[in-house]
């Protein structure tokens, strides 16, 4: 946590003790108390200060328009949600599914499960009443240390929240998912500009800089 002192400047909070804590998660640790949108996040009441993420991504893009349906894919803990449950209003729809059990969020649809699991993909499509305006994905594999394992992984994710979105996307609708820089990110690029009209890749300014993620951001569906 970064706090001010008397003269103004800038003072950073040091973890008192490391016992019992491995190298890397004091490093972690250390790093979520000095990360000013983990406070700024705490202070909105949002679950993550991926919430951020979202905003700034709308913020340039606006694709969470008043009464959309949207599908947050990977949404736990909830903070895309509550950006998108915000910006659609109460004529939107959202529906947020995660592997993980989440707490209620108020407005919202959630939805514990495999999104590629027939039973669930049934219920998705139900409470979208068959269509989406908005496919959300911030899915990532646990981490494996390995790079390039790692982006091959979530390259994956990728890839199936496109084939996802693809089922219930309208025409003109939008896409957004989280990758990593590698390489093949290029070759989903390729693919989505069959299908959309505008596809680039953004990194929000609340992405950490010493971070390999970035966005792909697709927008105007056709079929």
């Amino acid at each position: 946590m970064t706090q001010k002192s008397s003269s103004g400047r800038s003072l950073t909070v040091r973890i008192k003790t490391s016992r019992g804590r491995t190298v890397s998660s004091q490093r972690w640790l250390a790093r979520q108390l000095n990360d000013p949108y983990v406070q700024k996040a705490k202070k909105a009441g949002y679950r993550s200060r991926a919430a951020y993420k979202l905003s700034e991504i709308d913020d340039k893009f606006r694709i969470l328009k008043p009464g959309a349906h949207v599908v947050d894919l990977g949404a736990a803990p909830g903070g895309w949600t509550q950006v998108a449950l915000e910006r659609v209003g109460s004529k939107g729809l959202v529906v947020g599914i995660d592997l993980m059990a989440m707490e209620p969020l108020m407005g919202a649809h959630l939805i514990c499960g495999d999104f590629f699991e027939a039973e669930i993909m049934g219920e998705l499509k139900r409470e979208l009443m068959g269509m989406a305006h908005v496919v959300l994905s911030d899915m990532a594999a646990p981490s494996t240390g390995h790079p390039q394992t790692d982006h091959i992984r979530i390259m994956a994710l990728a890839e199936e929240a496109f084939d996802f979105a693809q089922q219930v996307l309208v025409q003109g609708g939008s896409f957004i998912a989280k990758v990593l820089r590698g390489g093949t990110e290029k070759d989903l690029l390729v693919l989505l500009k069959r299908h959309f009209e505008k596809v680039t890749h953004f990194k929000p300014p609340a992405s950490r800089s010493d971070s390999a993620e970035i966005y792909v951001v697709a927008l105007g569906y056709r079929s």
